[in-house]
């Protein structure tokens, strides 16, 4: 694998900007400790220091289940193709994305990640990867939203050559508040429906000021993330959320990740009603046990719990409330 300074723009080369700040790199020194790190730690806003010890035990545990990138940070560790390159990234701050940005350091770029969503940040990662890993790391669960801006502009300090988001904000800030770093960024991704909406609508206006590559729409990443993922998540959510028994439930949920949810609901005895199509055709939602329907309308009378995965708005309105009023004896 060759250096990505070939693929860098010629007018970002000639800034002499492919440098790295030099901090710690317990990434590519395994054995380096916790108090190594702290005589140098990079900027960082996490809650708690101290709670490193656990988020490196966590991070380390995840990093089980994830051989394919482990492998590839072996390689990244020989090669370090991203050697000189600043990566500002706002994700999710869980183990999974800290073996991620383990990797991109590995590989020799320098990394500063933020929270996409506070109430995923688990407080205990985002230590390790300060104390640990020497990644600057901004980060609380919980943020308010001052706190949370706060964090996406201390990411876009690093003035990074590409960006990782997930929801587009770090992308928007950038467009909106610090057009005069577009010129230094040549590539970005998108993880999440969402974002890739909102990216499409900037492209489609002709704003957007650099190529962002839609990770959302890999098919692996729908498999795996929208299908299985986010189909557990979602029912741990509502079961936590409401305590209903889910055993005879119906449930409900439009588009392409609703399919996860509908699997999801099967394994857990509930009876599934679902609209939308994808690319895998009413093939699989029959071999799933699914109900489909191309009109969501006709979930009202069938569902009990009702689920939107959509990355879009009144995709549930009033008529569905209404249907399902009437068919309990209410309207």
């Amino acid at each position: 694998m060759e250096r990505l300074e070939r693929y860098v723009p010629p007018h970002i080369r000639s800034q002499g900007v492919l440098k790295s700040h030099g901090y710690p790199d317990p990434v590519n020194d395994p054995v380096a400790s916790t108090e190594a790190a702290k005589s140098k730690l990079p900027g960082h806003d996490i809650a708690d220091i101290g709670l490193a010890a656990e988020g490196k035990r966590r991070i380390e545990w995840a990093e089980r289940e994830m051989p394919v990138l482990r492998l590839i940070r072996e390689r990244f560790e020989r090669e370090r193709p991203l050697e000189g390159l600043r990566l500002a990234a706002c994700l999710h701050v869980t183990t999974e994305t800290a073996n991620l940005v383990r990797t991109l350091k590995a590989g020799g770029a320098e990394v500063v990640l933020c929270a996409s969503n506070p109430l995923s940040t688990q407080d205990e990662t985002a230590a390790a990867l300060v104390a640990e890993y020497g990644i600057s790391t901004y980060a609380r669960h919980g943020a308010d939203r001052d706190m949370y801006y706060k964090h996406l502009n201390a990411a876009a300090d690093i003035r990074p050559h590409m960006t990782m988001d997930d929801g587009c904000d770090l992308v928007t800030l950038i467009h909106q508040e610090r057009r005069d770093q577009l010129s230094e960024i040549f590539a970005g991704t998108e993880e999440t429906t969402t974002g890739v909406i909102r990216l499409k609508a900037m492209a489609a206006d002709g704003a957007l000021g650099y190529p962002v590559v839609a990770v959302n729409e890999a098919l692996t990443k729908h498999l795996f993330d929208n299908r299985y993922g986010t189909g557990q998540s979602t029912l741990d959510g509502i079961m936590r959320a409401t305590n209903l028994l889910i055993a005879g439930a119906t449930l409900s949920s439009p588009a392409t990740a609703g399919a996860a949810r509908a699997s999801r609901l099967v394994s857990g005895h509930g009876r599934p009603g679902r609209r939308g199509r994808s690319r895998s055709g009413p093939r699989s939602r029959g071999a799933d046990g699914r109900q489909s329907g191309d009109d969501h309308r006709r979930s009202g009378p069938l569902g009990d719990i009702f689920v939107t995965a959509t990355g879009d708005i009144h995709v549930i309105r009033a008529e569905h409330f209404k249907a399902d009023a009437r068919r309990r004896g209410h309207g």
